[in-house]
């Protein structure tokens, strides 16, 4: 009960962090661009543009559209994923209907499309980097990525020329456009916040639970691992050194596997330049391979 109650305290700053994310993507969209006609991409931007054409509620567009998409995040992502991004959405929809009756800032078009962009990806920022997510656009994205050379960013970018094309023929081909910069803006701003949704990261581990670390990696994540026997300097003690490459998304996970399986683990994670074949791909059970 100690560690529910606990783990429970530790998770409260990272949902206030994914609170003030939602807040601010929320008063981006209602305050900067969508009164001047400018849409976000993903399942949010589709949203908006079935608003403008059907009326209705957007929240509950926002709402609907991203539940299957969360399904498939919480089953390559795990539980702590899927119910940090409902919480993230349901407060994000929450909040669009407030700040709907909120007059825009300004008519400005360059401006609003600016600071809407800027306040907007430190938001989604600021939700991605706590676990969490306001468009299920990008837990379908890693799916695909697992499975396909394209990564995570270029996927969601595919997915949203094919909603900044439609909504020329809502909006105007003048708004389509100021939307499109409007999300090179925002995406170059949640890489900055997020260190990219893509990015890959090195993690290594030190551990005596080596068998049960590697293999709900390996179940969890469907990464490989790389194990490596060592020797502490001082101790002398024999360590297993793990090696795995994984999303930044995945960090969370990995951290909950190793805590629970080993809280004595020593762990660094680092930042990868570049990875030539395909270790960050999920693979198959039975081609798992363990290098000793």
């Amino acid at each position: 009960m100690e560690n529910k109650i606990l783990f429970i305290l530790k998770q409260i700053p990272s949902f206030i962090l994914i609170t003030l994310g939602a807040v601010m993507a929320a008063a981006a969209l209602e305050i900067f661009l969508i009164p001047n006609s400018i849409i976000d991409g993903g399942l949010n931007g589709v949203s908006i543009i079935l608003n403008k054409v059907f009326g209705g509620s957007l929240s509950l567009f926002i709402i609907v559209l991203n539940i299957p998409f969360l399904l498939i995040g919480w089953k390559q992502l795990g539980k702590k994923f899927l119910i940090k991004a409902i919480y993230a959405m349901l407060t994000f929809s929450v909040l669009l209907e407030v700040f709907s009756t909120t007059p825009e800032v300004t008519d400005d078009i360059l401006l609003a499309l600016v600071y809407g962009g800027l306040l907007l990806g430190v938001g989604v920022g600021l939700v991605i980097k706590e676990g969490g997510c306001l468009d299920g656009t990008e837990a379908v994205a890693i799916t695909i990525s697992k499975k396909t050379n394209l990564s995570v960013g270029q996927i969601v970018f595919i997915f949203n020329i094919f909603i900044y094309g439609s909504a020329i023929f809502v909006f105007g081909i003048d708004r389509a456009l100021y939307s499109l910069l409007m999300y090179f803006i925002t995406f170059k701003i949640i890489d900055i916040v997020s260190e990219g949704l893509d990015q890959a990261k090195a993690a290594i581990i030190i551990t005596d639970k080596e068998e049960t670390i590697s293999n709900e990696i390996f179940k969890r994540l469907g990464r490989t691992v790389t194990i490596i026997e060592g020797t502490g300097k001082v101790s002398n003690a024999k360590k297993a050194v793990l090696y795995t490459v994984i999303t930044r998304l995945e960090i969370q996970e990995l951290r909950d596997i190793v805590q629970n399986a080993d809280t004595s683990s020593f762990v660094t994670i680092s930042d990868v330049s570049d990875i030539i074949g395909n270790h960050i791909k999920k693979v198959p059970l039975k081609q798992e391979v363990k290098e000793r």
